[in-house]
């Protein structure tokens, strides 16, 4: 018995130390949100390879894959700038710069393994957050952010995909990867939401109508599909018979956050009131995201079956709610009190690990809920990063401050094989083949007569 009392006494005494450690946030002091975000911040990095010996810059541990570091950069890019804490400035500049790939559209080699559209989405999305934050300019000799990101878009639009389902993107970019003939929201939401980023920014109406359109077919095919007066996102389709018919009906944050601030976006740039309903009605929709007004990850949370890429989402979700809250007065105040609601609850999550700062999945459980990794501590990042969008000046444009050079036909001369099965043949390869044939039509000669003998 008295061992039994002992053993309760060390698992009490356990939590009740966890719980002191709590990370301390007080929403109404921009100082002790910094202060709790640099917290979180310093556990992000526990998770950087580039500070290991050997290690690949820009690149997070395994088993976080290269689309999840993008994910993270543009959050410590904003984290950069709400705070105004330079400490990881080059550090975040050679990573971006890193893995851009060797025709500068973040489509490194090493990639094309694992790469689909959405993956490289999400590093244009971090380079298009490091221009219209005006992120520290890399040198002269080095691409800009601005000529990153569209060479990101002029790359994914080229691909655009109007063989199958009358348009859309495909999942994969490479034919050998799994998942090559889906097509999905969060691909094809991430490149309407870059295009109206880059209108805003440029005031190029080119890009404009590419969100446009990438929106009406998403309309059309009911990957968003308008109930009532809110708007249910869902994940894609099988291209099947060439008509994406049948529906993978689950629905992810940031699916609706990525097409949400695309919309805010839109309405910023065209005042068109249509964007403003549309932004409007994907907001009424994403009350299955928020128990208590504190955010979770609805379809794998609860049953906890969140996979490393999921646990991550809500990173994303809480970047885009701080867009559309600072562009969208209307929604400002509903988007902020789901926002601190989820900020304090991030915050008592984060006493895990052997520091009792480590982030927990479950905002809504007292405490740290055992759950660990890059995808949680991104996630506390951001939704507290995003409590400052009204201590800072909104997203810039080249007419108000913003300073990248851009590059309007950047990744047009990319060259991607996107078939396994394409094979360069060379003049000593014909040669080759020649003589091997010639061998051949010898040897049947030679049998022929044999048998005729």
């Amino acid at each position: 018995m008295s061992q039994i009392i002992s053993i309760l006494t060390t698992i009490l005494l356990s939590s009740l130390i966890s719980f002191s450690n709590a990370i301390a946030l007080d929403t109404t002091s921009k100082d002790s949100i910094c202060n709790a975000i640099t917290e979180v911040l310093d556990g992000t990095f526990n998770y950087y390879e580039g500070f290991k010996y050997g290690g690949t810059i820009g690149m997070f541990t395994p088993p976080y894959y290269w689309w999840e570091a993008g994910e993270a950069w543009g959050g410590i890019i904003d984290t950069w700038y709400f705070c105004q804490n330079d400490t990881y400035e080059q550090v975040i500049m050679d990573a971006l710069l890193h893995q851009v790939g060797k025709d500068n559209d973040y489509i490194p080699s090493n990639q094309s393994m694992t790469e689909g559209n959405d993956d490289q989405a999400l590093w244009g999305l971090a380079v298009m957050g490091a221009t219209e934050r005006n992120f520290t300019n890399p040198p002269s000799d080095q691409p800009q952010w601005l000529a990153l990101t569209q060479a990101v878009y002029n790359t994914m639009w080229s691909r655009w995909d109007n063989a199958n389902c009358g348009g859309g993107l495909r999942w994969q970019i490479f034919t050998w990867n799994s998942g090559y003939d889906y097509k999905n929201t969060i691909s094809n939401g991430c490149l309407m939401h870059i295009a109206a980023r880059l209108a805003r920014y440029t005031g190029n109406q080119t890009y404009a109508d590419t969100a446009s359109t990438v929106w009406d077919w998403l309309v059309e095919v009911n990957f968003v599909s308008l109930n009532g007066d809110s708007y249910d996102i869902y994940d894609g389709a099988d291209i099947g018979d060439g008509n994406c018919t049948d529906l993978t009906k689950i629905q992810w944050s940031y699916s609706a956050g990525i097409l949400m601030a695309g919309c805010a976006y839109m309405y910023d740039f065209t005042n068109d009131t249509e964007w403003l309903t549309r932004t409007t009605q994907i907001f009424n929709g994403l009350s299955i995201f928020f128990t208590d007004n504190i955010m979770y990850e609805q379809f794998c949370q609860p049953k906890k079956t969140c996979n490393n890429d999921q646990r991550s989402f809500k990173s994303v979700f809480s970047r885009c709610l701080g867009m559309t809250a600072k562009l969208i007065p209307s929604l400002h105040d509903k988007i902020m009190t789901v926002l601190t609601a989820s900020a304090v609850a991030a915050a008592q999550s984060c006493t895990g690990g052997t520091d009792g700062r480590t982030c927990g999945l479950a905002w809504n459980y007292n405490g740290w809920d055992g759950f660990y990794g890059l995808g949680e501590q991104i996630s506390a990042l951001e939704v507290m990063n995003n409590l400052l969008i009204d201590d800072r000046p909104g997203p810039f444009t080249n007419r108000s401050g913003g300073s990248s050079v851009g590059n309007a036909d950047a990744g047009l001369d990319s060259k991607i094989v996107t078939n396994p099965n394409e094979i360069t043949i060379t003049t000593g390869d014909k040669a080759g083949a020649g003589f091997i044939t010639a061998i051949i039509i010898i040897v049947l000669i030679s049998i022929c007569f044999w048998m005729l003998l």
